[in-house]
């Protein structure tokens, strides 16, 4: 999308004079700074583009080099694409505006020859196959995710400039939580690189590391091509990887005519190697070098450019090239809107129809975006937004019910439906305890990722987080519909998935925060802000600096969030995950001193004090007390990293008894009694029909017809430790 508005300009490409004009005086400053090494810290909604496109027609007007001399470089083919027509449109054609990727891309086919010689070579556009190969030959996991988790600890390496026998040295000093051990990582690292070299092939990072190499190690090469470029600019210069910055100084040489631009407070990619240090430090690198600082913010009203400036302003750490402070130039407009709600559905439910107001008041659908940590939060807001009739689409992502985890999911269900799980009698039908549907469910989707536990980061934690969702629509159907079972849930998934095919233009935009990087709209819902989703969980839980600067790229993710919007700003989280749950969630760190006082949302519930109605209806832990929040937890009757009182020996009774009576029935083990049941029952062994049907997941149904036998087993147990 273009800049924000910004005063009118007249200017004639034939008029050097022009070039200057409708620039404000920090913009001016950075268009006319000498030749040289330039910095430009740039806010958000500063008009950085409009100051890089004038600054390279400034110094080809001036004569200081010829449009065919200038490389610009960003990080999307969008930002390149819309650099080409900014300069089209100031008369300055033949610049060469593109990724990095694209540029090393050009430079090593023509240079290629030179170099290798007449060895062919292919470009790789997915190594996914090859890591899988890769994988597989050592013994790791091939399953979809964990291959493209791999994938991506491979490319984090490379651009870190990390050799495969450095891995894991250098994963434990970044304290990268790898998808397997990180020797095992290296060696499935090394294995891709011996397949692609032996057929042929380079990725996207070698394109750079080969053009890197060259110039480096060929003088011929290096001179052609320094004589051909002389001037060089870099967009969004916070979000370069050390391998980036290795070819980025391969192209300079000995030279310093680098115009740089970037925003500290944007880096949200630290988890690919991006770093904002050479940002940073570049005033250190050239000495004589002009720095300029863009703080008129001409997208976004005041309200919401305080908003960003109090929510960056919180930020633990910043150094001097971050302390931006934006000032807004558009006219006054209303104030950020902050709601609090009961649950997800709920919450998701007073967005859609604030957004329909939006719509019916003159605000184009297109010009309206809700924006979340992870897109496994889209599913609630798409059901939210299909029931009101308003069209929508998803950036950055399939939509909920086409992502490949969700269709495999479905599947899996189906398949257990059509052979007779979740029928009556066999666990979630008539007749059966409305929360075995929901164990029943959790126990069909464990084998395709939804564990106990979520995996940290990564692909396998996308996952798990649209498995839950799953879930999470079962659980929904349940507290309305007790006695569902499989085939009404996979009746409700089906309504809901046909439902949804919105137009995928003029539409609402869904989008994940870090998809939204580099876009703006007049209306922005920025939802789910609750601890342990912004801040994601697995930023939270390193400790020391590491937890601290996970945290604050988390802060930065917020303050990105904030300032896509221009006019229309509203903020909200849910206290439950699903209706009728226990309140049990706190709004995000964040939206600490946020909040206005006399706003609804200030007044979050404080927890219950001990011994309240409340507190006694919740589970607690039997061995310290504790409230319990986890599905384990409360069937366990314990937190999971409290001492175990498990009999083992009773525990393969159970599992000898379940092995005979799922044979007997013919249906699977877990829809007799799951693996966390019965290890709950060898742990509290109850000897009482009321003992046993107050673990969770065991119903008047199971008491019934399964009853007699387990405490039968429990009883014998007793009797032989007693003698």
């Amino acid at each position: 999308m273009p800049d924000s508005a910004q005063p009118a300009t007249s200017a004639q490409p034939s008029d050097v004079a022009a070039v200057l004009d409708g620039l404000d005086e920090q913009q001016q400053a950075a268009v006319a700074a000498p030749r040289g090494p330039v910095c430009v810290l740039a806010g958000a909604g500063t008009g950085k583009t409009r100051t890089i496109t004038r600054r390279i027609a400034h110094l080809v007007e001036h004569g200081h080099t010829s449009p065919g001399q200038v490389l610009a470089v960003t990080f999307t083919s969008r930002a390149a694409g819309e650099m080409r027509t900014r300069l089209r449109g100031l008369g300055i054609g033949g610049v060469q505006a593109r990724t990095f990727h694209a540029a090393a891309l050009r430079q090593l086919r023509y240079f290629w020859p030179q170099v290798v010689g007449d060895t062919p070579w292919e470009l790789l556009d997915r190594k996914f196959s090859l890591v899988g190969q890769a994988a597989s030959r050592v013994g790791a996991k091939t399953s979809t995710e964990n291959v493209r988790d791999l994938a991506g600890e491979i490319e984090w390496a490379k651009a870190t400039l990390i050799a495969p026998e450095d891995y894991p040295a250098a994963a434990v000093r970044a304290r990268r939580d790898p998808p397997g051990s990180a020797e095992q990582v290296s060696a499935v690292y090394a294995g891709y690189e011996a397949l692609k070299a032996r057929s042929g092939q380079l990725d996207f990072d070698d394109l750079l590391l080969h053009t890197a190499a060259a110039l480096e190690e060929h003088s011929a090469v290096a001179e052609e091509f320094r004589d051909r470029y002389r001037c060089f600019v870099v967009d969004e210069y916070q979000d370069v990887t050390p391998l980036q910055q290795r070819v980025l100084d391969a192209w300079l040489g000995e030279r310093d005519d680098l115009t740089v631009v970037g925003d500290a407070n944007q880096t949200i990619y630290s988890f690919t190697g991006a770093t904002p240090r050479y940002l940073l430090d570049f005033s250190r690198r050239f000495p004589e070098a002009t720095v300029v600082r863009l703080e008129r913010d001409y997208r976004s009203t005041p309200q919401v450019v305080s908003l960003a400036n109090r929510v960056i302003g919180a930020a633990k750490g910043r150094v001097a090239g971050s302390r931006l402070q934006l000032i807004g130039q558009r006219p006054n407009g209303v104030e950020p809107h902050f709601s609090e709600h009961d649950d997800e559905s709920a919450e998701a439910t007073a967005v859609a129809a604030r957004i329909k107001k939006l719509i019916e008041a003159g605000t184009p659908a297109a010009e309206i975006a809700v924006l979340y940590r992870i897109n496994a939060q889209s599913e609630v807001h798409e059901q939210a937004l299909t029931e009101l009739g308003i069209p929508y689409q998803v950036r950055g992502g399939d939509r909920f019910f086409e992502r490949p985890e969700v269709r495999q999911a479905v599947q899996v269900l189906r398949k257990a439906e059509q052979n007779g799980v979740g029928q009556a009698g066999g666990g979630g039908e008539a007749g059966d305890d409305p929360v075995d549907l929901i164990a029943l469910v959790r126990a069909l989707l464990e084998p395709v990722g939804l564990t106990a536990q979520a995996p940290s980061g990564g692909n396998a934690r996308d996952r798990w987080e649209s498995l839950l969702a799953l879930v999470q629509v079962a659980e929904e159907l349940v507290a309305h519909e007790p006695r569902a079972g499989l085939a009404r849930l996979i009746s409700e998934l089906a309504s809901r998935a046909e439902s949804r095919h919105p137009p995928v233009v003029q539409g609402v935009t869904l989008s994940s925060l870090h998809a939204a990087k580099g876009l703006e709209w007049d209306a922005v819902f920025l939802v789910g802000l609750v601890e342990g989703t912004l801040p994601i969980q697995h930023a939270l839980g390193e400790g020391g600096a590491a937890e601290e600067a996970a945290v604050e790229e988390e802060r930065r993710l917020l303050y990105v969030g904030v300032t896509r919007a221009r006019e229309v700003l509203c903020l909200s989280w849910a206290l439950s995950r699903n209706p009728g749950g226990r309140k049990s969630r706190r709004r995000s760190r964040f939206l600490q001193g946020l909040v206005p006082a006399d706003s609804p949302a200030a007044r979050t519930p404080s927890r219950p004090e001990q011994g309240s109605r409340s507190n006694r209806k919740r589970a607690v832990c039997r061995v310290c007390n504790a409230v319990l929040t986890g599905t384990l937890s409360v069937k366990l009757g314990r937190c999971e990293d409290c001492p175990s009182d498990l009999d083992d020996e009773l525990l393969e009774a159970l599992k000898d008894w379940r092995r005979e009576r799922s044979a007997e029935l013919k249906v699977p083990a877990y829809v007799v009694f799951t693996d966390a049941t019965l290890t709950a029952i060898a742990e509290q062994q109850p000897t009482t029909d009321a003992a046993l049907v107050a673990i969770p997941g065991i119903g008047a149904a199971k008491l019934e017809r399964f009853g007699a036998e387990v405490l039968g087993l429990v009883k014998a147990d007793r009797s032989t430790s007693d003698a």
